[in-house]
């Protein structure tokens, strides 16, 4: 047998959104691309802002010795600095340079983080609906993903995140703004989040860490508020990337923060600055970090992205799709019409919609719209959407 086991498992379970990305290059060059309504993958297509170009042109140019030389497996400290200043004001707590390492993306943060927490067999909780990659991440360091749902509103439910603490437990992932539900988790739910697990790692004789994974941070509508899990629970770490707020997903510029207070720090970050480069990663790209470190100050124009949900949910309601309105991120997640949300999938696909199962996401019933796509794909969409409602009633 050519590969692992493992890997062949994988292969065939892997990804629900890159199988639907490549079934809809299929359609598109069959159909044509302007025929296709391809909402399968959350590939942002908002331009940087236009400060991105001036910076980096300016940063290009520049040819000053060891300009793409090594540096620090955990990257500029004054990088890190100019990042730690906007960490502080996000979390409402200070948090220094020291305290951040600057990462290959927000999956390279975790799996630095999960290679510096985990010992074999350990688990890590993960709130479904969740990203897909969560579970690969875990494994890759010898540990157990535990999949505990999230309510009916898909909000944190802590009775059930209780229940499945054991003594294994080493964290637990929460994602908010939620790909794949817009969900923001309230400042008081990760604040009782905190406790509970600040106070079951005591009763174990072990912490139980809070890890954010915050990439959608800046992607929100309305006046919803993104809480901090530094104020929750000084045993939390926050991790992201800028492939969202400044639309660079192909740079795979990321970062993590650990609290100021966490227990073991000295030990965690040298676990964490050792991981990042024997994993491989060795640094965060040296031009990207010099470039998003002049970014602090902006992001991408948000007004696109709440003008498409407005339209996207107009047209998913007025078809009769039962959804919560997404308040972040640049997901819907409807339910199915009919049980079968791989099966509704596939109705969907027959009026060239590309949309992905919601069991992908640990979340059966379910299927996720991205609307990071061109206002006329979502605007020509809704007669596909009346069409493929009609075909699941008719189901029954």
């Amino acid at each position: 047998m050519s590969i692992s086991n493992k890997m062949r498992h994988f292969a065939e379970k892997s990804s629900w959104i890159r199988k639907m990305f490549e079934e809809g290059a299929k359609m598109k060059a069959l159909h044509g691309a302007e025929n296709v309504f391809d909402f399968s993958l959350g590939n942002p297509d908002v331009p940087p802002p236009a400060k991105f170009t001036k910076v980096i042109q300016e940063i290009v140019s520049d040819e000053s010795p060891g300009m793409h030389a090594y540096m620090p497996n955990g990257g500029y400290p004054w990088v890190r600095e100019a990042l730690a200043g906007k960490m502080s004001a996000e979390q409402g707590v200070d948090v220094f340079h020291g305290d951040m390492l600057m990462t290959c993306g927000a999956a390279g943060a975790l799996n630095v983080v999960m290679k510096a927490l985990l010992n074999p067999g350990e688990e890590v909780i993960l709130l479904a609906p969740y990203f897909v990659e969560y579970h690969f991440y875990v494994d890759n360091h010898g540990g157990v993903g535990k999949v505990v749902a999230t309510d009916s509103e898909f909000n944190i439910d802590l009775s059930a995140i209780e229940a499945a603490i054991t003594d294994q437990t080493k964290a637990v992932i929460v994602n908010s703004p939620n790909n794949p539900t817009g969900q923001i988790y309230s400042q008081e739910s990760l604040n009782a989040l905190g406790k509970l697990l600040d106070e079951k790692g005591a009763a174990l004789g072990t912490v139980i860490y809070l890890i954010a994974d915050e990439p959608y941070r800046k992607i929100i509508f309305d006046d919803n508020v993104v809480g901090s899990v530094f104020q929750a629970s000084n045993n939390s770490i926050v991790l992201s990337s800028y492939s969202k707020d400044l639309s660079l997903p192909g740079e795979r510029i990321g970062y993590l923060a650990v609290h100021p207070e966490i227990t073991e720090k000295t030990a965690l970050l040298n676990a964490m600055t050792l991981a990042n480069r024997i994993l491989g990663f060795v640094n965060a790209p040296a031009l990207m970090q010099r470039v998003v470190a002049e970014l602090q100050d902006v992001s991408v124009d948000n007004s696109i992205y709440m003008r498409r949900r407005e339209t996207f949910c107009k047209i998913l309601s007025e078809a009769g799709y039962d959804f919560i309105p997404p308040k972040g991120a640049f997901y819907v997640f409807p339910k199915s019409p009919i049980e079968n949300d791989v099966e509704f999938c596939a109705i969907l696909q027959q009026e060239k919609i590309l949309a992905v199962p919601g069991q992908g996401f640990g979340a059966p019933g379910y299927f996720r719209l991205a609307f990071c796509v061109n206002d006329s794909v979502i605007a020509g969409s809704g007669q596909a959407f009346k069409n493929a409602m009609a075909k699941a009633k008719a189901i029954g």
